[in-house]
């Protein structure tokens, strides 16, 4: 059994079909990337597993519990924990804060503490900044803080929407290393990101989604290497 199963979900946006029955697995420990151009559905898909967004029909079950009546919070205490596009942390609130807002499911305070460092060994740059306020980090530290708050809930899966977003390429870098070290620590990724070619590179299989359906999947070694994904997502 996957530990992700999505099964002929469709989401509509009033008259607007947004997704049209997608189905897909995600199995645990793999790295799965769904890539697709803006408007493909792609932040859609991610916001109807964690309970953003109301599926019209079709199943999401995660280690075979169904999750579409399920509110988004219920979810987190779940195992599932999400990294929004445009990382949407407390911005008036301090970078220590906002990570303690993140284990807000949980009550054992001597694992909130020992996550908290291991948060700041991944991170060392909210270590120096853990009394700054959230809002007057760079764009990166950001976006490490709202992957750190995320981990705080000590997910079994994490989903991630554009990490590499608005990103120097130095940055990028270092965010897909830190994705890479996520999962080797055990926790499976689900990753929807505009940066297709790193996004392939580290994941282990991928599917291609084009106006809310899947059109193409398969390992990320071979996709990377598919004419057409090449042409439509990879610049080439």
């Amino acid at each position: 059994m996957a530990m992700l199963e999505i099964r002929d979900l469709c989401v509509n946006y009033g008259m607007i079909k947004a997704l049209k029955g997608i189905s897909f697995d995600v199995n645990e420990g793999e790295v799965i990337a769904l890539i697709g151009a803006n408007g493909a559905g792609k932040t859609t898909t991610l916001h109807t597993i964690t309970g953003i967004l109301s599926a019209k029909s079709g199943s999401v079950k995660f280690e075979g519990k169904e999750l579409t009546k399920t509110p988004a919070h219920k979810i987190v205490r779940m195992g599932m924990a999400h990294v929004p596009e445009g990382r949407r942390i407390f911005q008036q609130l301090t970078v220590l804060d906002n990570l303690k807002l993140g284990a807000f499911t949980r009550n054992d305070a001597a694992g909130i503490a020992e996550d908290m460092e291991k948060i700041y060994g991944r991170f060392p740059r909210l270590a120096e900044r853990k009394t700054q306020i959230a809002g007057t980090l760079s764009g990166g530290e950001q976006q490490m803080l709202a992957m750190g708050r995320a981990l705080m809930s000590r997910p079994k899966l994490i989903v991630m929407d554009e990490p590499s977003m608005g990103l120097s390429p130095i940055l990028v870098s270092e965010i897909f290393d830190i994705i890479t070290s996520i999962r080797k620590d055990g926790t499976t990724v689900l990753l929807v990101e505009q940066n297709a070619k790193k996004a392939l590179s580290i994941a282990d299989r991928a599917y291609v989604l084009e106006t809310g359906n899947i059109t193409l999947s398969g390992k990320a070694s071979d996709l990377i290497n598919d004419e057409k994904v090449r042409k439509a997502y990879l610049g080439e």
